[in-house]
């Protein structure tokens, strides 16, 4: 017979662990749990979550980026989670990847890869298809404008040159940044990424603008095709 949630001593119960232990002391299950609410006749909510916790085929057991990539339908798939909770789940991952984006990056000054990474990452490491986006910097490579050339599309090496550069030569920008992602997991650049990124430095530069970079984040990595080229590649997991 299922125990409820109910018949737990209140320090295992997850709305009063979190209430007296604080978020940080519940499990991803628990977490979860309080997400879906209620269970059902025969499971609780913590043996629900664990149901779907059951979904992730990541090694790392505590990654939970899984979940970004479930449907509704996937998970209405699982006994006990119905479209309410479905639903619940998918508006709880999309506000987790709308608290990651960037509240105010104007005026971020970009000094290295990594910093152009940290700026744009939250909104780009969960994407299921490539996006390309252009980081127009003034002459201090500070950031002046994050604009989208590509959405949801599979194929960024379709996107014309002057797609990207149009922004930056309408705002007389000195300086451009280049970052896509890779849906793969796999931040190395392809060939077919490293000659477009040499075809785009050569048309920057008859327009007077500069290509300091074209970054690939996958996942937690992230690849710097210029690094890449010049043989400098470093262990770029986060």
């Amino acid at each position: 017979m299922t125990i409820k949630i109910k018949e737990l001593p209140l320090s295992e119960r997850p709305y009063e662990k979190l209430e007296i232990y604080g978020e940080n002391a519940l499990t991803n299950a628990e977490l979860l749990a309080i997400i879906i609410k209620n269970g059902t006749k025969n499971d609780t909510s913590v043996e629900l979550a664990k149901r779907i916790l059951k979904l992730n085929e990541n090694i790392d057991s505590q990654n939970l980026n899984f979940l970004m990539d479930l449907s509704i339908e996937e998970l209405k798939q699982i006994k006990g989670i119905g479209r309410v909770k479905a639903i619940q789940l998918k508006a709880v991952c999309e506000l987790a990847r709308r608290i990651n984006q960037p509240i105010y990056y104007r005026k971020k000054k970009i000094r290295e890869p990594k910093d152009a990474v940290k700026t744009i990452e939250g909104e780009m490491k969960y994407l299921k298809n490539e996006v390309l986006k252009v980081i127009i910097l003034n002459s201090s490579n500070e950031i002046l404008k994050i604009k989208e050339v590509l959405v949801g599309g599979t194929n960024f090496i379709e996107v014309s040159t002057k797609n990207i550069l149009s922004e930056a030569v309408k705002m007389q920008a000195p300086k451009i940044i280049l970052v896509h992602n890779h849906p793969s997991g796999n931040s190395l650049p392809s060939q077919k990424d490293i000659e477009y990124t040499k075809t785009i430095e050569r048309a920057s530069k008859l327009l007077g603008i500069q290509l300091l970079d074209h970054i690939i984040i996958a996942g937690d990595s992230y690849t710097s095709i210029f690094a890449y080229i010049d043989g400098k590649i470093e262990d770029n997991t986060r």
